[in-house]
């Protein structure tokens, strides 16, 4: 009876002990050191951005006049955009964004009275939101245009003639009202066209409204007028002179046909007061069409049509010749990954006047190009 009991015991204590060293023998887990992203989740700030790599043709001859502002080299690898976007934007209260971009498109979008060339401050405000209302102040994007200066937001490689003779940004204060969840109102006041620092002591007005009745069509409907100086743009040749009201009015109408396939119109109107240097008033209009189809997840293709009428040879070349230029834009684009897309476009520029000059030095009516472009984004 005594041996069976010593037995028992030693078993016993046998399983006591095993225990015991297996949970000596464990080393706690080190607490996970947090990364950049769970850090911005946190505090509510977004970062992204993307870069804009490409490869441009023009059948026209080098230094010629194209029409272009973003894609003017006759054959040429380019870095067009690298940008990269930094905000805070509450539902409600104040918070911010920052927009920077770097690259050849660079020179063509900064403002006046931004001296760096290559690198632009593209889009930079404060913001405050308060139920309905959501007010920025300081630079940000133009209202007008369907298409917009960030490359991956627009269906095709090369800019319609629209966005490149339209305003890219302003700088001021805009507030916009969300009556419902279908229909916005926006006002603002500004500095004017692309003007950092103001070329004169006169403000533009903005005024907007937004309308989705449906997830299958919406409206937007833009006004710009203010007085401005009457030389647009370093292309034109005419001199310095007076100054004139601007106005503008933009139309975006898009319709969702399917999930699959979407159809954008975008017209604008436009004139400017004091237009030569004996006054005068110059008018321009610009209608562009779109047809954009996905054909799967991976693939897609976009077809621009594009007619603009310089009603007083005022507003393309500054030269008092009047003229009209259509433009045909076909694009392929094709996405390997979500983050990276590749785009191959074909785009042929005709005018009614000899505008461009052929690489045998001879006066045509048209032009063509050719474009490879590669976006990453991050």
């Amino acid at each position: 009876m005594k041996q069976n009991k010593l037995v028992h015991m030693s078993f016993a204590l046998g399983l006591v002990a095993v225990p015991t060293l297996t949970l000596a023998a464990e080393t706690p887990a080190k607490p996970a050191v947090p990364t950049l992203g769970d850090i911005l989740d946190a505090s509510g700030i977004t970062m992204s951005g993307y870069i804009d790599a490409g490869y441009n043709y023009l059948s026209t001859a080098k230094g010629s006049n194209t029409f272009r502002a973003f894609d003017t080299e006759k054959n040429s690898f380019d870095l067009h955009q690298f940008a990269l976007t930094i905000a805070k934007q509450p539902k409600e209260g104040f918070g911010g964004l920052l927009n920077i971009t770097a690259g050849e498109d660079a020179k063509i979008t900064k403002s006046f009275g931004w001296d760096t060339n290559n690198l632009d401050i593209t889009q930079g405000y404060v913001s405050y939101a308060g139920g309905p209302l959501t007010v920025i102040a300081g630079k940000f994007a133009t209202l007008a245009g369907a298409e917009l200066i960030t490359s991956p937001s627009n269906p095709n490689i090369s800019h319609s003639l629209l966005f490149t003779y339209g305003p890219y940004t302003h700088t001021g204060l805009r507030a916009t009202y969300a009556m419902s969840d279908t229909v916005s109102f926006i006002a603002g006041i500004n500095n004017g066209w692309d003007q950092l620092k103001d070329a004169n002591s006169n403000k533009t007005l903005e005024l907007g409204v937004t309308a989705t009745p449906n997830k299958m069509f919406s409206l937007a409907a833009t006004g710009y007028s203010g007085v401005e100086p009457r030389v647009m743009s370093a292309s034109s040749s005419l001199p310095p002179g007076p100054q004139g009201n601007r106005t503008l009015l933009d139309l975006v109408g898009t319709i969702n046909a399917t999930d699959s396939l979407t159809f954008i119109l975008n017209y604008d109107v436009a004139s400017q007061v004091n237009a030569t240097a004996t006054g005068g008033k110059a008018k321009w209009n610009t209608v562009v069409g779109y047809v954009n189809y996905a054909i799967n997840e991976q693939w897609r293709t976009s077809f621009r049509a594009e007619s603009f009428d310089d009603k007083d040879g005022y507003r393309l070349l500054g030269d008092g010749v009047k003229r009209k230029v259509k433009d045909y834009t076909l694009t392929v684009a094709y996405m390997p990954t979500k983050s990276t897309e590749l785009r191959v476009e074909a785009r042929q520029d005709k005018s009614d006047q000899l505008d461009f000059t052929g690489s045998n030095g001879a006066l045509k009516k048209e032009q063509v190009s050719y474009a490879v472009q590669a976006l990453y984004k991050f």
